[in-house]
């Protein structure tokens, strides 16, 4: 009789490799809250949540479809060009998406200006191309380009939201003008008559607002570490 108890299992470990990509991108290894990059975007654009998403959005095609294309193409890139090859790539990607935002969402193209071609420059990008979809296959590649877009456009969509909040007392303010007519449902007036609180929507306020984020999340994650720990011992007291 053979033991195959020890024997490894890749079906049933996928989906768990799969859970662990989407938590890295989404909170663990965040781009903003854990990894700190991208903080000139993030600073400069998110005066509104409209903008925010505008910008996340375009960010996240874009770390998703260099992901796919480096995954696909590491066995024909050697070591010696690889990175070269990667900012061609994205380079490439970015300029499309810059064409489509200027032809099909004109007012949103006016209002990030800049930061749509510096999404070459985003470090974040380069990164995951490098460190994660260089060497993976093309389905996890993605995931990890799903996730980390999706979760630096939660953040840049909450800072957006919360400044404009505080410093307009609106909430996607102008979306159905900046990402169509579709997005029209979004736009709300938190607080009526409100006069606005200019340092807020300035980058010095997106500075106070990103502090106040980071220490919350420092302190989330120091309550969910103790309440681990609590409940680990409860258990071994138990077995015991």
């Amino acid at each position: 009789m053979h033991n195959h108890s020890n024997a490894p299992q890749p079906v049933a470990t996928q989906p768990n490799r799969y859970r662990q990509i989407w938590a890295a991108g989404m909170w663990d290894n965040n781009i903003v809250l854990k990894q700190s990059l991208a903080l000139c975007p993030l600073l400069a654009v998110t005066s509104s949540a409209t903008n925010g998403l505008g910008l996340g959005l375009a960010t996240m095609v874009v770390m998703v479809a260099a992901n796919l294309l480096t995954s696909l193409a590491q066995g024909i890139i050697s070591k010696a060009v690889r990175i070269p090859a990667n900012i061609i790539i994205i380079a490439t990607l970015v300029t499309l998406i810059d064409a489509l935002l200027n032809a099909w969402l004109h007012p949103l193209h006016k209002v990030l200006g800049l930061f749509i071609p510096l999404i070459v420059t985003n470090c974040a990008i380069l990164g995951r191309v490098e460190s994660f979809a260089s060497k993976s296959a093309a389905l996890p590649s993605m995931l990890d380009g799903l996730a980390m877009g999706l979760g630096f456009t939660w953040v840049l969509t909450m800072l957006g939201g919360i400044r404009e909040v505080i410093g307009s007392g609106t909430l996607f303010a102008n979306a159905s003008l900046l990402l169509g007519q579709h997005f029209a449902f979004l736009e709300t007036t938190v607080i009526p008559e409100y006069r606005g609180l200019l340092l807020v929507i300035l980058p010095p306020g997106g500075f106070l607002i990103l502090g106040a984020v980071l220490a919350i999340k420092q302190k989330t994650e120091q309550v969910l570490a103790e309440r681990r720990a609590v409940a680990a011992a409860e258990v071994t007291g138990a077995q015991s």
